[in-house]
């Protein structure tokens, strides 16, 4: 019996001394678990953009996890909603009652915006406007004007449930930025997710080009190599990783201002103001506009004797030829400072790559047969065929486009055309690279996405810390572990003592 003892005691101290180890490591797993093992649950955040153009308004409604990817968020588009009518903000201040119609049209959309947004949300949705090449002409024509405009929209958007941010006038490089920004994003070329399901930058780091024709203006932007500057070059940060973004915005060559000043070089040609052949509408076509229709713009200069009620009747004679000859009337093609330039003196770096064409320039596409890519001959001939259709079998062919829309395609085709190859070179292998196109991943192509990726860096998220373990399971297991290492050491202790003495 008594050899047995020691072999015992020996059984014993080894057995707690095992559970004392036990509980220590039970202890440091516990704690180790609970701080490496929590993760941060982000609520979803809201950004409304609003979109003011020359001719309408579209509000967007955004949705954003708060974790961002390399300090963006991955934005997705929820909603847009087109504000009926056919004028931008510019217009307002003009006629009371149509400026009170603009303005009950704006007030369904926010509603509708607004009921898209969970309740608890509105206090932290942001909201920001955008107004563009409407009322940066507005403003080059009547500051004051513009200014009340601006002041009136930003005292309606205060008033909101949200939290409103700014209401400005945007650059035209902003928005060609915005818009390159959008494209490249909606097309995967910033970021796509991985066989893990986390989101890292492409392969290749392949980006596309973007051209957008609004009303007012027109905007093209491509990345180029980071050692060009200049004032149209932009860097900007996306997802942790820098680009260098070529962009410049051409001021009243929106579809609709080019096709004003079109206009005035036909008026010019005419001595007789109430018969005005125009060849850039089809023949059979005849409409009458008053002087101010065409002048009434910082786009043109105002002829001699002006008289903006004065009436002028126009007849289309839908000559392509000479259609396509006033449009270069309206580019200058020989001024140029620099190794190359597009028109009007601007330099530009050479067209690289692919490049997307929305807005305008897919409207225009389309209304003459193509979507998507094409060739330089074939658009230049589908051009000339849409020109010399007689008006009646055009609105036959295209029932579903506005007789105000339809009768300007024919000079549009053309203006597009001499646009990309004449004023950015597109030549014939570089112009199999346009895409023309109105979605990508039904999502609509413009800037206010663009513009909702780079603020969402400067926009805060909520965030809440979600431990593995409740607070009262985490304080049982660290007492339950703890009084064990306790009671341990103590048995420890006096199995020692026994076997000293």
């Amino acid at each position: 019996m008594a050899s047995k003892q020691p072999i015992g005691y020996k059984c014993c101290i080894a057995g707690v001394l095992l559970l004392l180890l036990a509980s220590v490591a039970a202890l440091v797993a516990v704690a180790v678990i609970q701080d490496t093992w929590r993760f941060k649950d982000y609520s979803s955040e809201y950004g409304i953009v609003i979109d003011s153009g020359s001719s309408r308004s579209n509000i967007y409604l955004y949705k954003w996890p708060g974790e961002k990817e390399n300090e963006t968020g991955v934005v997705t588009e929820q909603m847009n909603c087109k504000v009926a009518g056919d004028d931008g903000i510019s217009e307002m201040k003009v006629d009371k009652e149509k400026g009170a119609k603009s303005m009950a049209a704006f007030e369904v959309c926010i509603k509708k915006i607004t009921e898209a947004i969970p309740a608890e949300k509105h206090k932290t949705t942001t909201l920001f406007l955008g107004a563009t090449a409407g009322m940066r002409l507005l403003q080059g024509l009547d500051e004051q004007r513009s200014s009340e405009i601006m002041e009136d929209v930003r005292e309606y958007l205060s008033s909101l449930p949200f939290v409103f941010q700014n209401a400005s006038i945007i650059s035209g490089q902003e928005e060609g930025l915005y818009g390159w920004i959008t494209v490249n994003y909606l097309m995967g070329n910033l970021l796509e997710k991985n066989t893990w399901n986390k989101y890292v930058r492409p392969q290749g780091e392949k980006t596309v080009g973007s051209m957008d024709l609004g009303g007012a203006s027109t905007q093209i932007a491509f990345a180029v190599q980071s050692n060009l500057s200049g004032p149209d070059y932009l860097p900007v940060k996306l997802y942790g990783y820098p680009y260098n973004v070529y962009t410049h915005s051409f001021l009243c060559y929106g579809k609709h201002e080019a096709g004003r000043m079109i206009l005035d070089k036909v008026v010019r040609e005419s001595s007789d103001p109430n018969y005005i052949p125009n060849p850039c509408y089809p023949k059979g076509y005849i409409v009458t506009f008053n002087a101010s229709y065409i002048y009434d713009t910082q786009c043109n200069e105002k002829p001699t004797n002006y008289n903006p009620d004065q009436q002028l009747f126009f007849v289309g004679t839908g000559n392509s030829d000479k259609c396509l000859s006033m449009v270069m009337r309206i580019f200058d093609f020989q001024t140029c400072s620099s190794t190359q330039c597009s028109f009007n003196g601007v330099e530009q770096p050479p067209v690289t790559g692919d490049f997307m064409a929305y807005a305008g320039f897919f409207y225009t596409s389309s209304a003459i047969g193509l979507e998507g890519t094409s060739d330089l001959d074939q658009f230049k001939a589908l051009s000339t065929k849409f020109c010399e259709k007689n008006w009646t079998v055009l609105k036959e062919e295209k029932p579903s486009i506005s007789e105000k829309y339809l009768r300007t395609y024919c000079f549009s085709s053309h203006y597009v055309f001499t646009l990309l190859a004449d004023g950015y070179k597109f030549d014939k292998e570089m112009w199999k690279n346009i895409n023309f196109q109105k979605q990508v991943k039904d999502t609509s192509i413009g800037w206010s996405l663009g513009y909702m990726l780079s603020l969402s860096n400067m926009i805060p998220s909520e965030v809440k810390e979600i431990f593995p373990m409740t607070d009262p399971l985490f304080a049982g297991l660290i007492f339950l572990f703890s009084a064990l290492i306790i009671i341990t050491v103590v048995l420890v202790f006096i199995f020692l003592i026994r076997t000293c003495y």
